[in-house]
């Protein structure tokens, strides 16, 4: 009998992780299929969709159409800078 509540913490604990990891691999982002598109035909895929991820995240799930340009669609993306003042959005 006291064999088995000393292995029920255990068995508790372990479904209680489990679940949360299983919960945390499972969360997509609302960007990643919009940066998926966005980067298909970029030469360095994952530094764009890395890049394109941190904007749209930035800007409220905001991506261009397309796979270039149409930037105008959104500002925020658009008048993205990186620390050297150029586009930081692809």
């Amino acid at each position: 009998m006291n064999m088995k509540f000393a292995v029920a913490p255990f068995v508790l604990i372990f479904l209680l992780l489990s679940s949360s990891s299983l919960f945390m691999l499972s969360k997509a982002s609302p960007c990643d299929g919009k940066c998926n598109a966005r980067c298909s035909k970029a030469g360095r895929q994952d530094r764009c969709f890395k890049y394109c991820n941190i904007c749209c995240e930035k800007c409220n799930y905001c991506v261009p159409s397309g796979t270039y340009g149409n930037k105008d669609e959104c500002p925020c993306y658009r008048d993205m800078k990186n620390s050297k003042g150029q586009p930081k959005c692809p």
